[in-house]
C-alpha cells in the first residue's frame, strides 16, 4: 500500500502544476516555463536522487547491475521522453484546447502503459486494472468536458496530446524493466531527471526569460521544479518499484482530481454537475485500483536482458 499511496503523492504534487502557472507572474510562455521547470528540476532531482543511490549501493551486499547499451539506451528514453511531452502537450492544448488535450493526454496514458506492458509481459491486465481504468479515464473524460469542451479536430493537436500520454507510458514502461533489471530507483529518475535538464538547456536561446526577475517567477519555477519533477518524480519511481506500469500510470489520474480540487479551493472556481460527478467517478476508479494493488507484484514481469 505504500507503494500506492507514493504514486498518488505524486499525482497530487503533478495536479499542483497548472495552479502554480495561474499564480505566476504575467509574461511567461509554455515553453520558457517548460525548459525552466526541466532546468531545475534536473539539478534538484540529481541533488536529491544521486546521493541516496550511492548511499544504497554502499549498504546493499548486491551487486550493482552493468551499465549495458541495453540499460543505458532505456535510461537516454526516460529522459528524452520527460523532455518531449511538455511541448507536445502543449501542443494539443493549443490546438483543440485545454478540455480536450488534457483528456487525450491524461486519458491515453493509462492506456496506452498497459497495453505496452501487456505486450513486453505476455501477461493479461487483471480485471481490477481494467474496470478501475475505464472508471477513472470516464471520470477524467467529464472533467474535461464539464468546462464545455467540444471534440477536438485538428490532427496535430490530437497527435500532440496522445504524443504527451505515450511519453508518460514510455516513462513507466521503460522505469519498470530497469527496475526488473536491479537498478536502483533512485538512480534511474536520476538519471531521468539530470538527462532531461540537460536537454532543456538547448531551449533557453529560443525562450524570453525576463519573468524570472519577477520574485512571483523565481517562486514558480522553484516550486515547479523541485515539487513537481525532482520530488514527485522520485516518488514515483520509488512507487512503481512495488507495482506495475500500468497500474501506476492509472493512479497517477489523481492529477486531474488535484488540480480540479485546487481549482476550487485556491482559484474559487465553481464546478457544475457533471464535474462533480467525474470526481466522484475518478475518485472510486482510484479507490478500486488501491484496493487491487494491496497485494504485492510480481516481482519480475520482464525478461531481463541477456
Amino acid at each position: 500500500m505504500l507503494h500506492v499511496l507514493a504514486v498518488l503523492v505524486a499525482a497530487m504534487l503533478f495536479g499542483t502544476t497548472g495552479t502554480a502557472q495561474v499564480l505566476g507572474p504575467d509574461g511567461t510562455t509554455p515553453l520558457s516555463v517548460g525548459a525552466m521547470r526541466l532546468i531545475v528540476g534536473g539539478i534538484a532531482i540529481a541533488a536529491i536522487t544521486f546521493p541516496l543511490a550511492a548511499r544504497r549501493a554502499r549498504r546493499s551486499p548486491i551487486p550493482r547491475p552493468r551499465a549495458t547499451p541495453w540499460a543505458l539506451t532505456l535510461m537516454a528514453l526516460t529522459a528524452v521522453a520527460l523532455a518531449v511531452s511538455q511541448p507536445l502537450f502543449f501542443l494539443g492544448t493549443a490546438r483543440n484546447g485545454v478540455a480536450v488535450g488534457t483528456v487525450v493526454a491524461l486519458g491515453s496514458a493509462p492506456v496506452l502503459a498497459g497495453v505496452a506492458e501487456w505486450m513486453l509481459t505476455r501477461r493479461r491486465p487483471t480485471a481490477t486494472w481494467i474496470g478501475a481504468t475505464a472508471l477513472a479515464t470516464a471520470g477524467v473524460v467529464m472533467l474535461g468536458f464539464a468546462g464545455g469542451g467540444e471534440a477536438g479536430t485538428d490532427p496535430a493537436g490530437l497527435a500532440g496530446s496522445l504524443g504527451a500520454g505515450a511519453s508518460f507510458a514510455v516513462i513507466a514502461v521503460s522505469q519498470r524493466r530497469l527496475l526488473d533489471a536491479g537498478w536502483d530507483p533512485f538512480l534511474v529518475v536520476g538519471a531521468m531527471g539530470a538527462g532531461s535538464g540537460v536537454l532543456a538547456l538547448g531551449a533557453l536561446p529560443f525562450v524570453d526569460l525576463t519573468w524570472l526577475a519577477d520574485p512571483a517567477g523565481i517562486a514558480m519555477t522553484a516550486w515547479l521544479g523541485v515539487a513537481t519533477i525532482a520530488v514527485a518524480y522520485t516518488v514515483f519511481t520509488w512507487g512503481l518499484s512495488g507495482l506495475t506500469a500500468a497500474t501506476a500510470a492509472t493512479l497517477t489520474l489523481g492529477e486531474p482530481l488535484t488540480a480540479t480540487l485546487l481549482g476550487v479551493v485556491v482559484l474559487g472556481e465553481r464546478l457544475p454537475t457533471v464535474a462533480l460527478l467525474g470526481l466522484a467517478v475518478l475518485g472510486a476508479g482510484l479507490a478500486l485500483l488501491a484496493w487491487g494493488a494491496r497485494t504485492p507484484r510480481d516481482p519480475e514481469p520482464f525478461a531481463v536482458e541477456g
